[in-house]
């Protein structure tokens, strides 16, 4: 009550409805310039996301395949060591000995070279992620600059837009991190 009765009078006695002033209608086309600009950026960002997420996978995919391929190495090694060791135990005694030393070198080896695969698929994946990671954020980074920058030259006009611009574009990478 008390704000309509300062409202009527600091208007006037002929107060126009709110339909009427140029600054609702600039809001209504604000909303509807940004409601248009929404679905395609929207759509850029997803399109580049979805990109990326399928790279991630191939590589991911890829890192299984090393991983696969590893184990069934290990399982035919360890089925030609217990073939070996049927055949020695038919070979005399000192055939036994070379035999167990054999057996020890060939788990050796086959130990260390499944770690050092295992650790080049564990690196590889972890490259993999790092790489999207990187990628992602620095997509997100240019949408943003570019979206900011977009909508800070349409409702700024003159020397305080490019201010405006210039501040704002500094100021985004700090706040992205």
């Amino acid at each position: 009550m008390i704000i309509s009765t300062a409202y009527a009078a600091t208007s006037g006695a002929a107060a126009e409805p709110f339909w009427h002033a140029p600054t609702f209608w600039v809001a209504v086309s604000f909303v509807i310039l940004v409601g248009l600009l929404f679905k395609p950026v929207w759509g850029f960002a997803t399109k580049a996301l979805d990109e990326k997420i399928a790279d991630i996978q191939s590589r991911i995919e890829e890192a299984t395949l090393l991983r696969e391929e590893a184990q069934n190495l290990l399982a035919a090694t360890k089925r030609k060591l217990t073939e070996a060791e049927k055949e020695g135990e038919d070979i005399i005694a000192t055939a036994r000995d070379e035999a167990q030393i054999l057996r020890q070198r060939m788990t050796d080896d086959l130990e260390a070279s499944l770690k050092r695969r295992e650790k080049q698929a564990v690196d590889r994946i972890a490259q993999a992620e790092a790489d999207a990671t990187s990628e992602v954020r620095a997509i997100a980074a240019d949408l943003a600059i570019d979206a900011t920058r977009t909508l800070l030259a349409d409702e700024a006009q003159g020397d305080k837009a490019a201010s405006l611009i210039d501040d704002a574009i500094q100021d985004l990478p700090s706040k992205l991190n």
